[in-house]
């Protein structure tokens, strides 16, 4: 039987509810280059076309960590800043080098690197929490059917240690001292269920987004590794989301194949963007065997391909992803795996992109 015509609002809820849908949704991220005109035409595209996504944060609800900022001089290039976190236990520092020209930076040192720093930052007080959410509903209702408004809860709690050691740092540590690792997520998962209940009370959501549990996939870590950090202390986070009737999306890169049961574990609802090869490890197919009726599957087009590839390309790569992952009318949010990136190349890209959105919007026209 047909499913009807729906209002792009309401085919997302569909997506992240495990619902049946009229045709996939098709969705990209919007982290473009700053001041570049040339995406306009593109930007234009996706207002009009896809489902669209905004977002808050629930950290805005949460005092920020005291942090002292020196400034210093690296090269002709780059300029060192030192942030300095000041514990009752002592201090910790962590820099960054901040391009001179406008280029990326590039962190060099992190703000824990041992047992004893793990131990500083442990003796930090739990941040104050404020009750204002107001700017969510604004939000919400400004997107009005076009979309969702997305709660973001930043990095999962081992994501947000791994930031504090650095990947290799956090890996180095998960074998020397582990125990100091689990302390400090079991922290971090505490915070983020306070944060979490405040913001739930008072009404936001039912859609939350997470993202960090790619530091812990393979080939640095193995299925050990992602239960015992990410499947652990992500599930409580992920349960009491579900018990306010919520709904969570995840974002994770890399090579997820022997890890993927884990998110199901977990309780994820929407996962993006299981990466193919060469920068993944799973095929469409593979993905859809364990999440159907489970994970809506975000994805899985490489946002490189928009820039290389021709629209015809793009029309059979997106043709070929939805009949791998749609033969049951539900679980798939076409998308590119990040946001498009190349400055000065919205033009460029721009066929591409409307091959892949073209494909998705004239499929529940296919008989």
């Amino acid at each position: 039987m047909a499913t009807a015509k729906m209002t792009r609002r309401e085919r997302l809820r569909r997506c992240y509810f495990h619902e049946q849908l009229d045709r996939p949704g098709v969705y990209c991220r919007t982290g473009f280059p700053e001041n570049d005109p040339t995406y306009d035409t593109l930007k234009a595209c996706l207002s009009a076309h896809t489902e669209l996504k905004g977002h808050w944060s629930s950290q805005s609800v949460e005092s920020a960590t005291p942090t002292e900022l020196l400034k210093e001089p690296y090269s002709e290039d780059f300029e060192r800043h030192i942030f300095i976190i000041h514990t009752p236990a002592g201090d910790l520092r962590a820099s960054w080098l901040v391009s001179l020209r406008g280029q990326p930076g590039l962190q060099n040192s992190y703000f824990l690197k041992t047992a004893e720093d793990a131990r500083k930052y442990l003796s930090l007080p739990m941040p104050e929490l404020s009750g204002d959410v107001s700017a969510f509903f604004k939000a919400d209702q400004e997107m009005g059917d076009c979309g969702i408004v997305e709660v973001h809860i930043g990095f999962n709690p081992a994501g947000m240690v791994a930031e504090l050691f650095g990947s290799e740092g956090f890996a180095a540590m998960s074998v020397t001292d582990r125990e100091a690792l689990h302390q400090l997520c079991e922290r971090q998962m505490n915070m983020t269920l306070r944060r979490l209940n405040h913001v739930l009370s008072r009404g936001a959501g039912p859609y939350f987004t997470m993202a960090g549990e790619e530091y812990l996939v393979p080939p640095l870590h193995g299925p050990r590794d992602f239960y015992d950090f990410n499947v652990r202390y992500d599930k409580p986070i992920i349960d009491l989301i579900h018990d306010a009737g919520g709904r969570v999306h995840i974002h994770c890169h890399g090579s997820i194949k022997k890890v993927i049961q884990g998110f199901v574990d977990m309780g994820t609802d929407v996962l993006h963007p299981f990466e193919p090869p060469p920068l993944g490890d799973i095929t469409p197919a593979e993905a859809k065997a364990v999440a159907r009726g489970k994970i809506c599957l975000e994805g899985n087009i490489q946002i490189a391909d928009m820039y290389e590839r021709t629209p015809e390309q793009m029309r059979e790569q997106t043709v070929e992803l939805i009949e791998a992952t749609f033969d049951d009318s539900s679980g798939l949010i076409v998308c590119p795996s990040a946001s498009p990136y190349i400055r000065g190349w919205g033009e460029r890209c721009f066929p591409q992109f409307k091959a892949m959105i073209d494909t998705v919007l004239k499929w529940s026209h296919r008989p």
